[in-house]
């Protein structure tokens, strides 16, 4: 199940588990859209991969399966 991170790794913009604004590679490194298409050009920095829009999860399914608190921010990024 996806974890569903909180911010981008890389501006550390809020991404809520609602947000059609966030990428995320087959790690599920988290970025936003901005910092996935622009400054990091469609390539994760942590693994090399490209990106996918993260799905979206259902509200109940959220209520049932939380999205992660964890915040995680790259070094340099």
């Amino acid at each position: 199940m996806l974890k569903l991170k909180p911010n981008c790794e890389y501006c550390d913009r809020d991404l809520p588990p609602e947000s059609a604004e966030a990428r995320i590679c087959t790690f599920e490194c988290t970025f936003c859209v901005d910092c996935a298409d622009g400054v990091l050009k469609g390539v994760c920095p942590n693994c090399g991969g490209n990106f996918a829009p993260r799905p979206i999860r259902p509200p109940a399914m959220l209520a049932r399966f939380p999205a992660s608190m964890e915040r995680v921010v790259r070094k340099g990024g």
